[in-house]
C-alpha cells in the first residue's frame, strides 16, 4: 500500500512568535524538499483537515478547548485563564493560529488512525505534540494529537497499540493518556534531566512502559544498541495491530534544545527497523528546533517511507530550499554547515556503547520479565 502524507499549508507562514523556539519552519521545509526530490505525488499528499471541538473532547477537557479558540479570536487571555490553562505563557503564546494550527495537526492524527483502519502507511510531520495534556498547554504543545491518533485508531477496532517516541524529552502527556492501560505498550528513549524530566527508568506507567532516559551525546551506535536490544524485541513481542513512531528531531546534534549526538541516520534506522512489525504504520513529527536539521531528517523519513534512493548532493532545486532557511537568534544560523545546504544525510555518529546505556536496557529488559 502506497504510503500517505498529511500536511497543510498552516504551517508555512503561522508562527509561535519571533524569538519562540517554534519561530523556524518546519513542516512547510518537509513538503518543499519532498516535492524539489519529486518524492511527494498528488495522489500521496493529503490536505489535513481541522479537528472539530467535538472530535478533541475525546480527551480534552471542553473548557480548555473553549479557552483556547477564545484566546486565538481575542489574542488575550486573562490572569485566571493563564494560571489555568498555562495559555498566554513564555512557552505556549498567544499568537494568531494557536487553535487553528493545532487543530490542523490533531485534525491530521485523526485522520490517520482512519486512515489506517485496514492498514497501510501514513505519515503527518506536523503531528507529535505529545506534552499536550487534557486541560492545560504543556511544553508548546496545545493538544495532543498522538493521544488522539491512538484513539482514533482505537474506534477503528485497533486494539493493540504500541507506541514509540525517540524525541528528546518524556512524551509525559502520552503516559498520562495510556497509563496501566494492557493493550498499550510505550516505549520512550530520552535525553536524562531534561524537561519535563518525567520517565524515570523506574517509572513504568502502571506496567506497560519502558521510559529509557540517556545521557547527553547518545550517538548513533548507542541508538542501534538501544533498538536491537530493547525497541525491536519488545515491540515484537508485543505483537502490535498498529504502531505509532513520534519520530522528534530534537534528539540530533545541533539542535539547541537538546545535549544529544546523534546524526539523522539513527532515526531513520529506526523507521526501517518498525516498518515490518505491523500492517498499520504512523509516523509523526515532534521536537526539532533547528530549521535545517530538522527539515531534512524529516523529509529523509518520507523517503524511507517510500523505499527512495538518497542522492549523494540534493538536486538544485532542494539545495535551494535548505539555502532560503533562516535561524536567527542562533549561532548555528550565522554560520551553518555547509552539508545542510546539499546533502540531506548526515555523517553518522559513532562510539563506544556507554556501559551505563547497556545496564539500563538490560535493567529494563529483566524488569518486563519479572512484571510480565
Amino acid at each position: 500500500m502506497v504510503p500517505s502524507f498529511i500536511g497543510s499549508e498552516i504551517y508555512r507562514n503561522s508562527t509561535y512568535g519571533t524569538w519562540h523556539p517554534l519561530r523556524v519552519p518546519r513542516v512547510s521545509t518537509v513538503m518543499d524538499l519532498c516535492r524539489a526530490l519529486g518524492w511527494l505525488p498528488r495522489e500521496q499528499y493529503i490536505s489535513s483537515p481541522r479537528a472539530k471541538s467535538k472530535a478533541l473532547l475525546t480527551w480534552h477537557d471542553s473548557h480548555y478547548v473553549d479557552a483556547l479558540q477564545r484566546a486565538e479570536k481575542t489574542q488575550h487571555v486573562s490572569k485566571e485563564e493563564k494560571a489555568r490553562f498555562q495559555i498566554g505563557t513564555v512557552s505556549n503564546p498567544v499568537f494568531p493560529e494557536m487553535f487553528k494550527r493545532p487543530a490542523t495537526a490533531a485534525g491530521g492524527s485523526i485522520l490517520a488512525g482512519e486512515l489506517l483502519s485496514h492498514g497501510g502507511i501514513v505519515y503527518n510531520p506536523a503531528g507529535g505534540t505529545h506534552h499536550g495534556m487534557p486541560n492545560r498547554a504543556n511544553g508548546f504543545c496545545y493538544l495532543n494529537d498522538p493521544v488522539l491518533a491512538m484513539l482514533s485508531l482505537r474506534r477503528q477496532a485497533v486494539q493493540r497499540l504500541a507506541y514509540v517516541d525517540i524525541d528528546a524529552h518524556h512524551p509525559d502527556g502520552v503516559a498520562l493518556a495510556f497509563s496501566g492501560d494492557e493493550h498499550c505498550l510505550m516505549i520512550s528513549v530520552h535525553e536524562e534531566n531534561l524537561w519535563p524530566k518525567t520517565g524515570q527508568l523506574d517509572d513504568d506507567a502502571g506496567g506497560n512502559a519502558f521510559n529509557l532516559p540517556v545521557p547527553r551525546g547518545f550517538h548513533d551506535a548507542e541508538m542501534a544498541y538501544v533498538c536491537d536490544e530493547l525497541i525491536i524485541p519488545e515491540v515484537s513481542a508485543f505483537r502490535p495491530d498498529a504502531i505509532v513512531l513520534q519520530c522528534g528531531a530534537d534528539a540530533v546534534a545541533d539542535d539547541p534544545l537538546s545535549h544529544l549526538s546523534l546524526s539523522n541516520n539513527a532515526h531513520w534506522n529506526i523507521v526501517r527497523e518498525l516498518m515490518p512489525l505491523s500492517n498499520r504504520f504512523l509516523v509523526l513529527g515532534g521536537g526539532g528546533y533547528n530549521p535545517w536539521t530538522v527539515g531534512r531528517l524529516w523529509t529523509g523519513v518520507w523517503g524511507v517511507l517510500n523505499g527512495h534512493q538518497f542522492p549523494e548532493r540534493l538536486p538544485s532545486d532542494a539545495e535551494s530550499v535548505l539555502r532560503n532557511l533562516e535561524f536567527k537568534g542562533d549561532r548555528r544560523g550565522k554560520h551553518p554547515s555547509e552539508h545542510w545546504m546539499t546533502t540531506l544525510q548526515d555523517r553518522p555518529h559513532f562510539g563506544s556503547i556507554r556501559n551505563i546505556i547497556k545496564w539500563r536496557v538490560q535493567e529494563l529488559r529483566s524488569r518486563r520479565r519479572i512484571l510480565f
